[in-house]
């Protein structure tokens, strides 16, 4: 990987052409940042053993919890704790950067078709 060139999340996201679907564009020692296209709802899941951060790019999501909800915005950025169900979803399409230990399943424990496979690069 060419470390003098800089990266533009539009320009990888605007790559994907799938939703839920998250690719890798960089990695920082054990953890890697993705980019993901969302539109819809996903599943309830949770990841045991790691924070998991959302840094919205384009749109708004909601990540709903058992206790309420959060909404996050373009420039906006949520960190979902270790071990708290959560469940995401956008009634627009959202354009996000996820920052998350790299191997974490973004369907957690759930499983299921919209598990998706790591360490797609793009």
């Amino acid at each position: 990987m060419n470390t003098l060139k800089s990266l533009n999340f539009l320009q990888k996201i605007d790559l994907i052409d799938q939703h839920w679907s998250p690719r890798v564009i960089a990695e920082m020692n054990d953890y890697q940042f993705k980019v993901v296209k969302l539109l819809g709802d996903f599943i309830w899941h949770d990841h045991l053993e790691t924070d998991e951060t959302f840094i919205v790019l384009e749109g708004q999501l909601r990540i709903d919890f058992r206790d309420g909800h959060v909404l996050i915005s373009a420039g906006e950025m949520y960190v979902v704790p270790k071990g708290v169900e959560h469940k995401p979803s956008a009634e627009q399409e959202v354009k996000l950067l996820l920052i998350e230990p790299k191997g974490v399943v973004n369907t957690g424990s759930e499983g299921g078709e919209l598990t998706a496979m790591n360490d797609l690069w793009i």
